[in-house]
């Protein structure tokens, strides 16, 4: 019997968790060519080294759909995110944005504005029961 591996009790699990919830399932090869890979890279390092950590067209367009005062270009956020240190310190930063309290300033008001990043009132995610709530 083979050992349990990370993807068996983890990543197929999330995966499949996600596309309950309503995501789509993106293969391996398109997501790497919508990030940028480098497909001449010799490596996996190679082909990753400069591409994108998200999927930036996406992430921009749903950030103005949430934030219609958003009014920054589509590469500022990404570079906020991509900046975030590698470390205990970056992921409480990044964790702070996935709680839709990143900030970002309004000129129309004068002042900043958190950011949402995600709709944690969509009806179709599931309710803490495990059923999935309606409208």
């Amino acid at each position: 019997m083979p050992t349990p591996g990370e993807h068996k009790t983890v990543q197929s699990r999330i995966l499949q968790y996600a596309q309950d919830i309503g995501w789509s399932y993106v293969p391996r090869d398109e997501a790497q060519r919508r990030r940028g890979f480098d497909p001449e890279g010799s490596t996996p390092q190679e082909r990753a080294r400069k591409a994108a950590l998200f999927f930036s067209d996406v992430l921009y367009n749903k950030v103005r759909a949430l934030n219609p005062k958003y009014k920054e270009a589509g590469g500022a956020l990404i570079g906020d995110l991509t900046r975030l240190r590698a470390d205990i310190y970056g992921n409480r930063d990044f964790l702070t944005y996935l709680r839709n309290q990143g900030k970002f300033f309004c000129d129309e008001e004068g002042r900043e504005l958190d950011l949402q990043l995600i709709d944690y009132a969509d009806g179709g995610r599931p309710a803490r029961n495990g059923r999935t709530s309606t409208k």
